[in-house]
């Protein structure tokens, strides 16, 4: 099945978007949830799944279970590498930064690495315990990424219901405190020296409701076994009134509207109902669209997609960057207010080009030299 490069360029958006998020400037006002309760980390979390259950079960269907197996593996060690590389050179540089250029954009980054010392962080970071803010994406990606060859192996043999129902119900459970009680019961367990607070912002017992479904679209996409188009044609009216109403929602929040006892149904962190609802909401318009928005997929956002590993650790660095020079200001002011985004977003691309040009030599098969040819 031919790679859609419509959905590479999705997930090329998602970056970008994630990325004017992050970014402490002015642009992350208006990039958060611009569309409802619904951010970049929904979208990039669920394409990964997506592409991972596509091209590893299709590996397994061609080349054996085994072979998924050890290529999974190897994608897991490679994306823990980049996450390592990340902290080791955070925990290096930035805390020179902000302590010695006095930044307390920086010094709240870590505040953990203050206060347990650089070797008890270190560790915790490595072991993916201590997930600090901007470096939390990653290690949950790890997680479920290695999680995903047993998903894959035993999910083939007797079916994703059983992991589809006990997905849904972990996430049910963690609507209600399963992170905290787990948290608890480690702690007692195993003496735990870091607050919950600071093991990342993301309720994973949640946030994998999201893989696994991811997953199991994939696989169903490579078994052309994915009827997306007429689920999203049966529903995408309805789709689009819920869309439109929680966008109205999102930015009365802004004018005194107060979500009070049903806060946790809106909550990112532990993927309440309400983010679900509008999450597919928005999938099905995207699905139901797909013929007018394939327009949208330009070559730039295909190769952001495509190198997204690499161009998610160069925003990574820049945000850093930002919060540098932004001293003790909200958000960067002056000059890096343009500055920044326009740095940021060209060496994304130039990195994404990079890694375009590099796939592009090795998927070339060297050619004989002039005189190895005229010598046979």
């Amino acid at each position: 099945m031919p790679r859609r490069i419509e959905v590479d360029a999705l997930r090329g958006l998602m970056l970008v978007w994630m990325t004017c998020t992050h970014l402490p400037t002015i642009i992350s006002t208006y990039g958060y949830q611009p569309i409802g309760f619904v951010s970049s980390a929904e979208g990039f979390i669920f394409l990964s799944a997506l592409f991972t259950g596509l091209v590893y079960y299709r590996a397994a269907m061609r080349e054996g279970f085994e072979d998924m197996r050890s290529r999974l593996w190897n994608r897991t060690f490679k994306i823990y590498s980049y996450h390592v590389l990340m902290v080791g050179l955070a925990f290096i540089f930035l805390p020179l930064v902000a302590k010695g250029m006095n930044r307390p954009g920086l010094h709240n980054l870590l505040d953990f690495y203050f206060s347990a010392g650089p070797v008890r962080a270190g560790v915790d970071a490595v072991v993916l315990i201590y997930r600090p803010p901007l470096l939390d994406i990653l290690p949950m990606y790890v997680i479920f990424l290695a999680l995903t060859p047993l998903v894959l192996t035993l999910a083939t043999r007797i079916g994703w219901r059983y992991f589809l129902g006990g997905s849904v119900a972990l996430w049910a459970l963690a609507q209600i405190g399963l992170r905290q009680a787990t948290y608890n019961l480690a702690e007692h367990l195993f003496r735990l020296k870091i607050p919950l607070n600071e093991m990342g912002a993301f309720d994973l017992w949640a946030w994998q409701l999201i893989w696994m479904f991811g997953l199991w679209c994939g696989v169903r996409w490579e078994q052309d076994d994915l009827p997306a188009a007429e689920w999203a044609k049966k529903i995408w009216i309805p789709a689009a009134v819920i869309v439109t109403t929680l966008i109205l929602l999102r930015y009365a929040l802004n004018y005194g509207v107060d979500l009070g006892r049903f806060e946790p149904a809106f909550d990112k962190w532990h993927l309440g109902v309400v983010r679900l609802l509008d999450f597919t909401c928005v999938a099905a318009l995207l699905i139901h669209f797909q013929q007018y928005l394939k327009h949208l997929a330009v070559r730039p956002l295909i190769m952001l997609g495509q190198a997204s590993l690499p161009v998610f650790c160069t925003h990574i660095a820049f945000c850093f960057l930002g919060l540098a020079i932004m001293k003790e200001h909200p958000t960067v002011v002056g000059w890096g207010q343009v500055a920044l985004p326009v740095l940021t977003f060209a060496t994304m691309y130039g990195v994404a080009k990079k890694v375009a040009e590099g796939k592009k030599r090795l998927a070339i098969p060297a050619q004989p030299s002039f005189a190895a040819a005229t010598s046979r």
